[in-house]
């Protein structure tokens, strides 16, 4: 098998064929190919695509799928935050249970760097060094003067919907100093925790601690964290006049043109990383034969989205900082190992 078709993942129209992995990262079955540290560095890239203050689109190229699995995994379970852990309720005579409550609160993103805080063991006091204390004290008023005839909750009572931005930091120790140049708060003052009507009151603590999504959600970093691997698109014979229209439209916008060569119109693949893999062409039997869909194994589009407590851009440099260090974890012990059973022998 050539190297090029090695290296791909056919799309057919009733099955995907050259899926398997080998027995090791970037094998393949039934031929002997050597692994050489100097050629995957030279196979190695990463090509940063956008970056937004919440996303991230970038290519990670010449890697195995276990590698983009595990930097994936480490994005959205591994990388530390701060999120409500406990909630300390002195009063609540709303609708909504304190445990239901409770759960809404821990999921709001909290914009605090956790690399400045300690992580809390169990039994562990808190302290200024490893805990966030917020307040929330909300109570439902009727408003006055308000027409009867009036049914809009917000104009007709205060609080009637108690938001993000009603969080408040109680800072402890030196925190309001440590802090100054950027106040912890919730990321979003808009997000919905519940409802009150007059007469009804919510009062309690909050408290934030260190921890990371593997052990809850509400402590992942990332709101999602996928990759899909390059289409590439190949046009075996050439498809003209209508049936180049036609072609065109069996792909989403901007993955096929329409250039006219020699005074034909003919399809030409322009863009294939915006294809969605539909196999649509497939279905159509004037382009069999003509068009060959594949995606390139060992080259990964990423996309991450943020919560808001970590840039992107840091989020991505933090998970390969995790992923050496889980490498460098791994070869310790496979080293001591190897020289334990030597010395048995």
């Amino acid at each position: 098998m050539a190297l090029e078709d090695r290296n791909r993942v056919v799309i057919l129209e009733d099955r995907v064929e050259n899926i398997s992995g080998a027995d090791f990262p970037m094998g393949f079955d039934g031929e002997d190919v050597p692994f050489h540290l100097e050629d995957f560095r030279d196979g190695l890239d990463i090509k940063i695509i956008r970056v937004t203050p919440t996303d991230i689109e970038f290519d990670l190229i010449g890697v195995d799928a276990s590698i983009a699995n595990a930097l994936r995994r480490i994005l959205i379970a591994e990388i530390p935050t701060m999120a409500i852990e406990k909630v300390y309720m002195i009063n609540n005579t709303g609708i909504m249970q304190d445990e239901v409550l409770a759960h809404r609160l821990g999921l709001i993103p909290i914009l605090a760097d956790p690399n400045e805080f300690q992580w809390k063991r169990p039994g562990d006091p808190p302290t200024d060094q490893n805990t966030i204390v917020f307040k929330l004290d909300v109570a439902c008023k009727r408003i006055p003067n308000v027409p009867e005839t009036e049914t809009d909750p917000k104009k007709k009572y205060e609080n009637s919907s108690i938001y993000s931005s009603h969080i408040l930091w109680d800072p402890k120790g030196d925190q309001e100093t440590r802090f100054a140049h950027s106040p912890v708060r919730p990321i979003h003052d808009d997000i919905l925790i519940t409802k009150l009507r007059p007469g009804q009151i919510i009062s309690c603590e909050l408290h934030c601690e260190k921890g990371v999504g593997k052990d809850h959600a509400k402590f992942s970093p990332v709101a999602t964290a996928s990759y899909r691997l390059l289409p590439d698109i190949q046009i075996l014979e050439d498809i003209t006049g209508e049936d180049a229209e036609f072609f065109c439209s069996c792909f989403p916008p901007g993955v096929v043109s329409v250039v006219e060569e020699n005074g034909v119109r003919k399809a030409k693949i322009v863009n294939p990383r915006k294809d969605t893999v539909s196999r649509e062409v497939l279905r159509h039997k004037q382009f069999d034969g003509k068009v060959r869909l594949t995606r390139v194994r060992d080259h990964f589009i990423f996309n991450v989205e943020s919560t808001g407590t970590i840039s992107p851009e840091a989020l991505v440099s933090q998970a390969l900082d995790i992923l050496i260090e889980k490498c460098d974890i791994s070869k310790g012990a496979l080293e001591k190992a190897v020289k334990g059973n030597e010395e048995e022998e």
